[in-house]
């Protein structure tokens, strides 16, 4: 519903500049682009939509963001505290189950943590927007607002018609941004855990402990990694001093998680760049928050896994804990649906357009981790690419939920077993 309402605003002759109205395409990608909070374009969100068009698309962003979080952090919380929801999950008994206090204070609390986040972002970009960077000071709030609240829903959508590569070495636009990509992609679940038992770590939960453990991690090795592959390349960090490099291999690698702002032109980034790029969108953030991805904890409990089987213990652990036998089930259906689903577009896209095989799978796993970073071929692959793009933006914001939520909170009960049988693997 949110999807066909902001499509058909955007649709409206009033959001568009000039005379007419945005074609069909435009009007649907960019609604859903922003409900999605994936940040993918194909017109120029400063020049081609009016201050009212822009308006509908901060509220799709907003709305997007913390409609789908709010579900989610229902279904994270009650699933880590094994509940069984069923229809309980519409009522606010089942938010008062979980612990937290009930339906109404759950979305009050994330509502009061976004408004905090975006607030404190929004007020350091006005005041840089206008002291520093010389804008007018109620266009310095807009900017400071629209890509606040962009940056915290993980969306990317900028006001400017090179997203954000004017502000390549400018610390106090690039560093609130990322910071709010960061909270905004932890996930409510571990943001309150961690307001709640800073003082003593030793009570954040397995899945607390992963996401904080992998963001970091990942964080950490795109920066090194992006920073490495493109130090000398003279399109990308290599034209910028020392300190503007490491500024830049650290934005970036927070865009990956799956915000969608750039400072530097994705599409000059070396191809082994791209494919390191490609692993961290589709990891994506946390779990219950505004980012995409299989989720950092789905690809933890799998590289548990692996670790496991090749130590060959009898169990798999995390953290001090024994992990659940049918977590290892979601998280190999999670990500083996994600994969397959990436091919099937890349091979489609591939098949519609001359486009290169890295740039179409960049851009697939972007529209589907809905991270919104692109090599700039999103407006010329054509429309049957786009409604693909389109579709894997939607799966990818809601797709992974429905399928958590299905396999971890209907499971299936069999009167009978077969007969155990062992293939031969490998």
């Amino acid at each position: 519903m949110l999807n066909l309402t902001g499509w058909a605003l955007l649709m409206l002759p009033m959001s568009k500049q000039g005379p007419g109205g945005a074609s069909w395409i435009e009007a649907l990608f960019t609604a859903v682009s922003a409900a999605c909070v994936t940040g993918l374009t194909v017109v120029d969100t400063a020049l081609y939509w009016t201050p009212f068009g822009q308006v509908v698309i901060l509220l799709l962003i907003q709305l997007g963001g913390l409609g789908v979080m709010v579900f989610a952090s229902l279904i994270g919380i009650a699933v880590v505290k094994r509940l069984s929801l069923g229809s309980r999950l519409t009522t606010a008994q089942e938010a008062h189950a979980t612990g937290i206090g009930g339906l109404r204070k759950l979305i009050v609390s994330i509502l009061r943590i976004a408004l905090v986040v975006e607030g404190t972002v929004a007020v350091i970009l006005w005041l840089r927007f206008w002291l520093g960077r010389g804008e007018d000071p109620l266009h310095a709030l807009w900017l400071g607002v629209f890509h606040a609240v962009s940056s915290y829903n993980n969306a990317g959508f900028a006001l400017f018609s090179d997203n954000l590569m004017g502000f390549v070495d400018d610390p106090w636009i690039l560093l609130p941004l990322a910071g709010a990509t960061i909270v905004g992609g932890l996930g409510f679940p571990v943001i309150m855990q961690v307001l709640k038992h800073a003082p003593n770590p030793r009570r954040f939960s397995m899945h607390t402990w992963l996401v904080l453990v992998g963001t970091v991690a990942l964080l950490t090795l795109g920066t090194v990694a992006i920073a490495v592959l493109e130090w000398a390349n003279p399109a990308s960090l290599g034209a910028h001093p020392t300190g503007v490099r490491i500024l830049e291999a650290f934005f970036h690698s927070v865009q990956t998680r799956t915000s969608g702002f750039n400072a530097l032109d994705i599409g000059t980034f070396h191809p082994e760049t791209l494919l390191v790029m490609d692993v961290l969108m589709f990891i994506g953030a946390g779990p219950a928050g505004t980012a995409g991805g299989i989720k950092i904890t789905t690809f933890g409990v799998l590289a548990a896994i692996i670790i496991a089987e090749v130590r060959g213990d009898p169990t798999v652990t995390l953290f001090g804990k024994r992990l659940s036998r049918a977590v290892h089930r979601e998280a190999i259906t999670i990500a083996l649906l994600s994969v397959g689903l990436c091919f099937v577009a890349t091979l489609a896209i591939m098949h519609l357009t001359d486009v290169d095989h890295d740039r179409v799978l960049f851009e697939v796993i972007s529209a589907f981790g809905t991270v919104g970073l692109s090599t700039g071929i999103t407006a010329s692959i054509g429309t049957p690419s786009q409604l693909i793009l389109i579709v894997l933006m939607f799966i990818g914001r809601v797709g992974p939920i429905t399928v958590a939520t299905t396999l971890a909170l209907r499971p299936r009960r069999l009167a009978f077993e077969l007969p155990k049988e062992r293939p031969i693997i490998g």
